[in-house]
């Protein structure tokens, strides 16, 4: 069987800030994948010094867990992201909305310091299959 994603916005909820529901219901699911926050490394160990490459590289990264598990952006259910700064927010959500093509995970953004001050975005999440 596999896993019955579907976004929610509950009558009444206040608009949201970007593409996204403010709930998504798993039903069916037999596997569930927790991926650890996803830094802006690449795998030979480098860092872009820009916003936009470490968000790329972050979604990368993501990508290769989900494979990893045989899993898609399609079974994303919660994505939680940490921005060094407020004032990566829009390239941050311009981002999101591209690479995930119109899929609504669950999302939360949080402006926090991050583990290693080079990074300025980190990414986790939570499939379902």
């Amino acid at each position: 069987m596999t896993a019955a994603i579907r976004p929610l916005t509950g009558d009444g909820s206040p608009p949201v800030e970007g593409s996204y529901p403010q709930a998504v219901e798993v039903s069916g699911a037999s596997r569930w994948l927790y991926l650890s926050g996803q830094i802006p490394v690449a795998p030979d160990g480098s860092l872009a010094p820009d916003f936009l490459s470490q968000c790329e590289q972050v979604w990368t990264n993501i990508e290769a867990q989900l494979a990893a598990a045989g899993m898609t952006l399609d079974n994303l259910v919660k994505v939680t992201t940490f921005l060094s700064n407020r004032r990566f927010a829009l390239e941050n959500r311009e981002v999101r909305i591209r690479r995930l093509a119109g899929r609504q995970p669950a999302l939360t953004v949080i402006v926090a310091g991050i583990f290693d001050e080079a990074w300025l975005v980190e990414i986790e999440a939570v499939a379902a299959a």
